[in-house]
Order: C-alpha cells, then structure tokens, then sequence
C-alpha cells in the first residue's frame, strides 16, 4: 500500500485527498478562513444551566455552545468562566458542542478564542503517520512545514508539485457532489440527505443479467455493493441516522447481509453501527457527527463564492493579461467579504484583487464571470 495524502489549493480553500494506489480512500475541504471549529479551545461563560437537557450554554467569542452535564456542565452556575474544547460543529439552528475536560489551566477573563484545533491536513496527517504530504502550492506548503497540533509534527513530510491529483482522483471527488453513484457492473446508489437522515437506495440496473434463481442473484449484487457504499459514507461524511434500501430481497432476507454492513463499515474511523433492519427491510445506520458532511460544505453562499474565484483563477492561469469581474447575488459577496482568506489569497496568488459585483436579482447562490473594465 502507497498511501499520500493530497492538497489541491485554490483561493480560501483546499480539496484534501488520502490516496492509496489511485484509489481515494479519504476527502474533505479545507477553509482556513472558515474552519468547523471542532478541536478549539475557548474560555467561555456559563449562560444558563438546563436541568431538562442535563447541560448548560456557554458564551464562546462568536456562537453560543452546549456542555453537557457528562462533559462538565453539572453543577456550575451562571456566569462561571471555563475553558472548553468543541467536540462537534454547530449543526444546523443548533451551536456546537462541547466538553470541560480539557488540560489548560484553569480559565479566567473575558469570552475569548485560546487556541485554534487542527486542520483538516494535520488531522489526516495524524491518521495516516507515514503518509508524504503533496501540496501544489509553495505559500500553503510553507504554513504546513511550521503547523504542529498535539505532537503532530508534519514538516518533514510536505513537499511541493506542480500537479497532485491525476484525472481519477479528480473525477473520483467530482463524483462525491453528485447524488447517484455509477457503480461497475451496472448498479447505483442515489444518497438522498434530508434534515432528519441520509437515505440511500440501492438500484440494480442492469446488474442483475446472467443465470441463477432472482433472489441469489440480488443477494450476490447487494453483496457486491456494500463496499462501495462504506466507502461513500466515509468519503461524504455521511452522519446521524443513515436508512438503505437494498435492491430486490424481501425484509426478511435481507437479515443474511448483515455481517456484510458491518465489514463495510469496519475501516471507518468514526466507527459506524450497523442497527439491523426495520419492519420494511431498511438498513439502519448512525454515524458521528463532528465535521459538517460534505454536502453541507457544498450548498451555501460561501460554497459559490469560493467556487467563483477557483473560476477566476483558472481564468488568470490562462491569461495573466485580464483577470475577470465577478459578479453574483448580494450574500455571495457577503460571504466573500466576510471570510480573512479567500480574497487575500487571490491576491497572494494574482498580485491583483477581486472586483465583486452585487447583483440581488440573481438567485440566491448565482454567480456570473464578466469583463473587467477596471
């Protein structure tokens, strides 16, 4: 096995690939003006204690989170200061996640950020201790020979290339934004998330030809499947409840492929569990959420802006001459504005700044290149 870890940069962001013999074994995006927060330390203050979710809220510097009685919460009062570390992303209405068991000294002061977790290459760097890191962008490669979290130390294993993703890989990660999954032989998966869980339909098409009774040969293809679809879940960030619909196979033959969840899940690192199968024969899956999925990452005002400026760029690469306007919906710009790294990297990688153009009769995520007459 040749495992590299893989960074793909573009202004304020990074595609972040673990590559194993052309295979992609894990992805996330990298925004260092826009990090989850997961692993900060805070000093924060206790705001109200909340006997029926057996918790409290604390104030950090820019959201509010929640710090279980499991965590430390149990019999502090409001207005006790604390040091805490985020243990998961803010989701959705809900602010992030919190314990009290951290090894800082003890906190006091004002509401403050002390110290920023990991990021995305460190972590997987961590992962993957003999993984070389290739980064296709001197400045970045420079800030990850100085970056060590926790002992993590990854200097020496960061080096510079032109190019770090072949045509596979990219296409691998085009396809993780894409809800139907083309698998070989004929099948596909459709991953359909929602606010209240990821659902995935397993659909046979033209992968059941050949000889043999209907259901081993529906047996045979979910058993196929199943690796793939590990694989997808880890590669996503699938999270929460996660519910699969086989192809073919009554409810209750579908009990024979439980020992092939649980190995299509065994090498993922945030330890998914198999729960068995419901009344309707539907797989039933919870995976931990820390990290926004990746399909929250893609959606937004932030998501287009930045896709944007990769646009401009590709642009400037091919003629330094002229660099393009962008114009785009007034909370794309927004979002642009208020990220500290995106446009100061532009400029890092141009020598010449972004012209933003708001436009609010575009829809909501809508961006459009124009010329730039200066």
């Amino acid at each position: 096995m040749s495992v590299s870890i893989r960074v793909a940069t573009s202004p304020g962001e990074a595609q972040v690939a673990v590559v194993d013999d052309n295979r992609l074994l894990d992805f996330t995006l990298w925004r260092p003006g826009a990090p989850d927060g997961v692993g900060d330390i805070h000093r924060g203050r206790v705001i109200a204690q909340v006997p029926g979710m057996a918790g409290a809220f604390v104030a950090l510097i820019d959201a509010e989170g929640f710090l279980p009685d499991s965590e430390g919460a149990k019999g502090l009062s409001a207005g006790t200061i604390l040091t805490v570390r985020i243990t998961r992303a803010a989701q959705g209405t809900k602010g992030p996640r919190l314990t009290a068991k951290v090894d800082e000294p003890a906190a006091s002061g004002p509401v403050a950020l002390i110290r920023r977790g990991p990021d995305p290459v460190v972590r997987l760097a961590d992962r993957f201790p003999d993984a070389p890191i290739l980064v296709d962008d001197a400045g970045v490669a420079a800030g990850l020979r100085h970056a060590e979290d926790a002992g993590v130390r990854i200097g020496p294993r960061v080096s510079v290339a032109a190019s770090v993703l072949d045509d596979d890989i990219k296409n691998a990660i085009d396809a993780l934004s894409a809800p139907v999954v083309d698998l070989q032989g004929g099948a596909r998966l459709s991953i359909w998330p929602t606010p209240a869980l990821v659902a995935i339909d397993v659909d046979a098409g033209g992968a059941l030809a050949g000889a043999g009774a209907a259901r081993t040969r529906h047996e045979a293809l979910n058993r196929a499947v199943l690796p793939s679809l590990g694989d997808q879940i880890r590669l996503r960030n699938l999270s929460g409840a996660i519910v699969v619909d086989l192809a073919g196979l009554s409810p209750r033959k579908r009990a024979a492929l439980a020992p092939d969840f649980f190995a299509a899940l065994a090498k993922d690192p945030l330890r998914p569990r198999f729960l068995g199968f419901t009344a309707l024969g539907l797989a039933e899956i919870v995976r931990s959420r820390i990290h926004p999925p990746l399909h929250e990452l893609l959606s937004g005002p932030l998501a287009a802006g930045l896709a944007a400026l990769r646009a401009v760029m590709a642009d400037y690469t091919r003629d330094p001459r002229a660099m393009p306007a962008v114009r785009a919906h007034p909370a794309v710009v927004s979002a642009l504005q208020a990220d500290p790294a995106a446009l100061p990297d532009l400029l890092r990688r141009t020598g010449r700044g972004a012209t933003l153009r708001s436009d609010p009769s575009l829809p909501a995520t809508a961006w459009v290149l124009e010329v730039n007459h200066g």
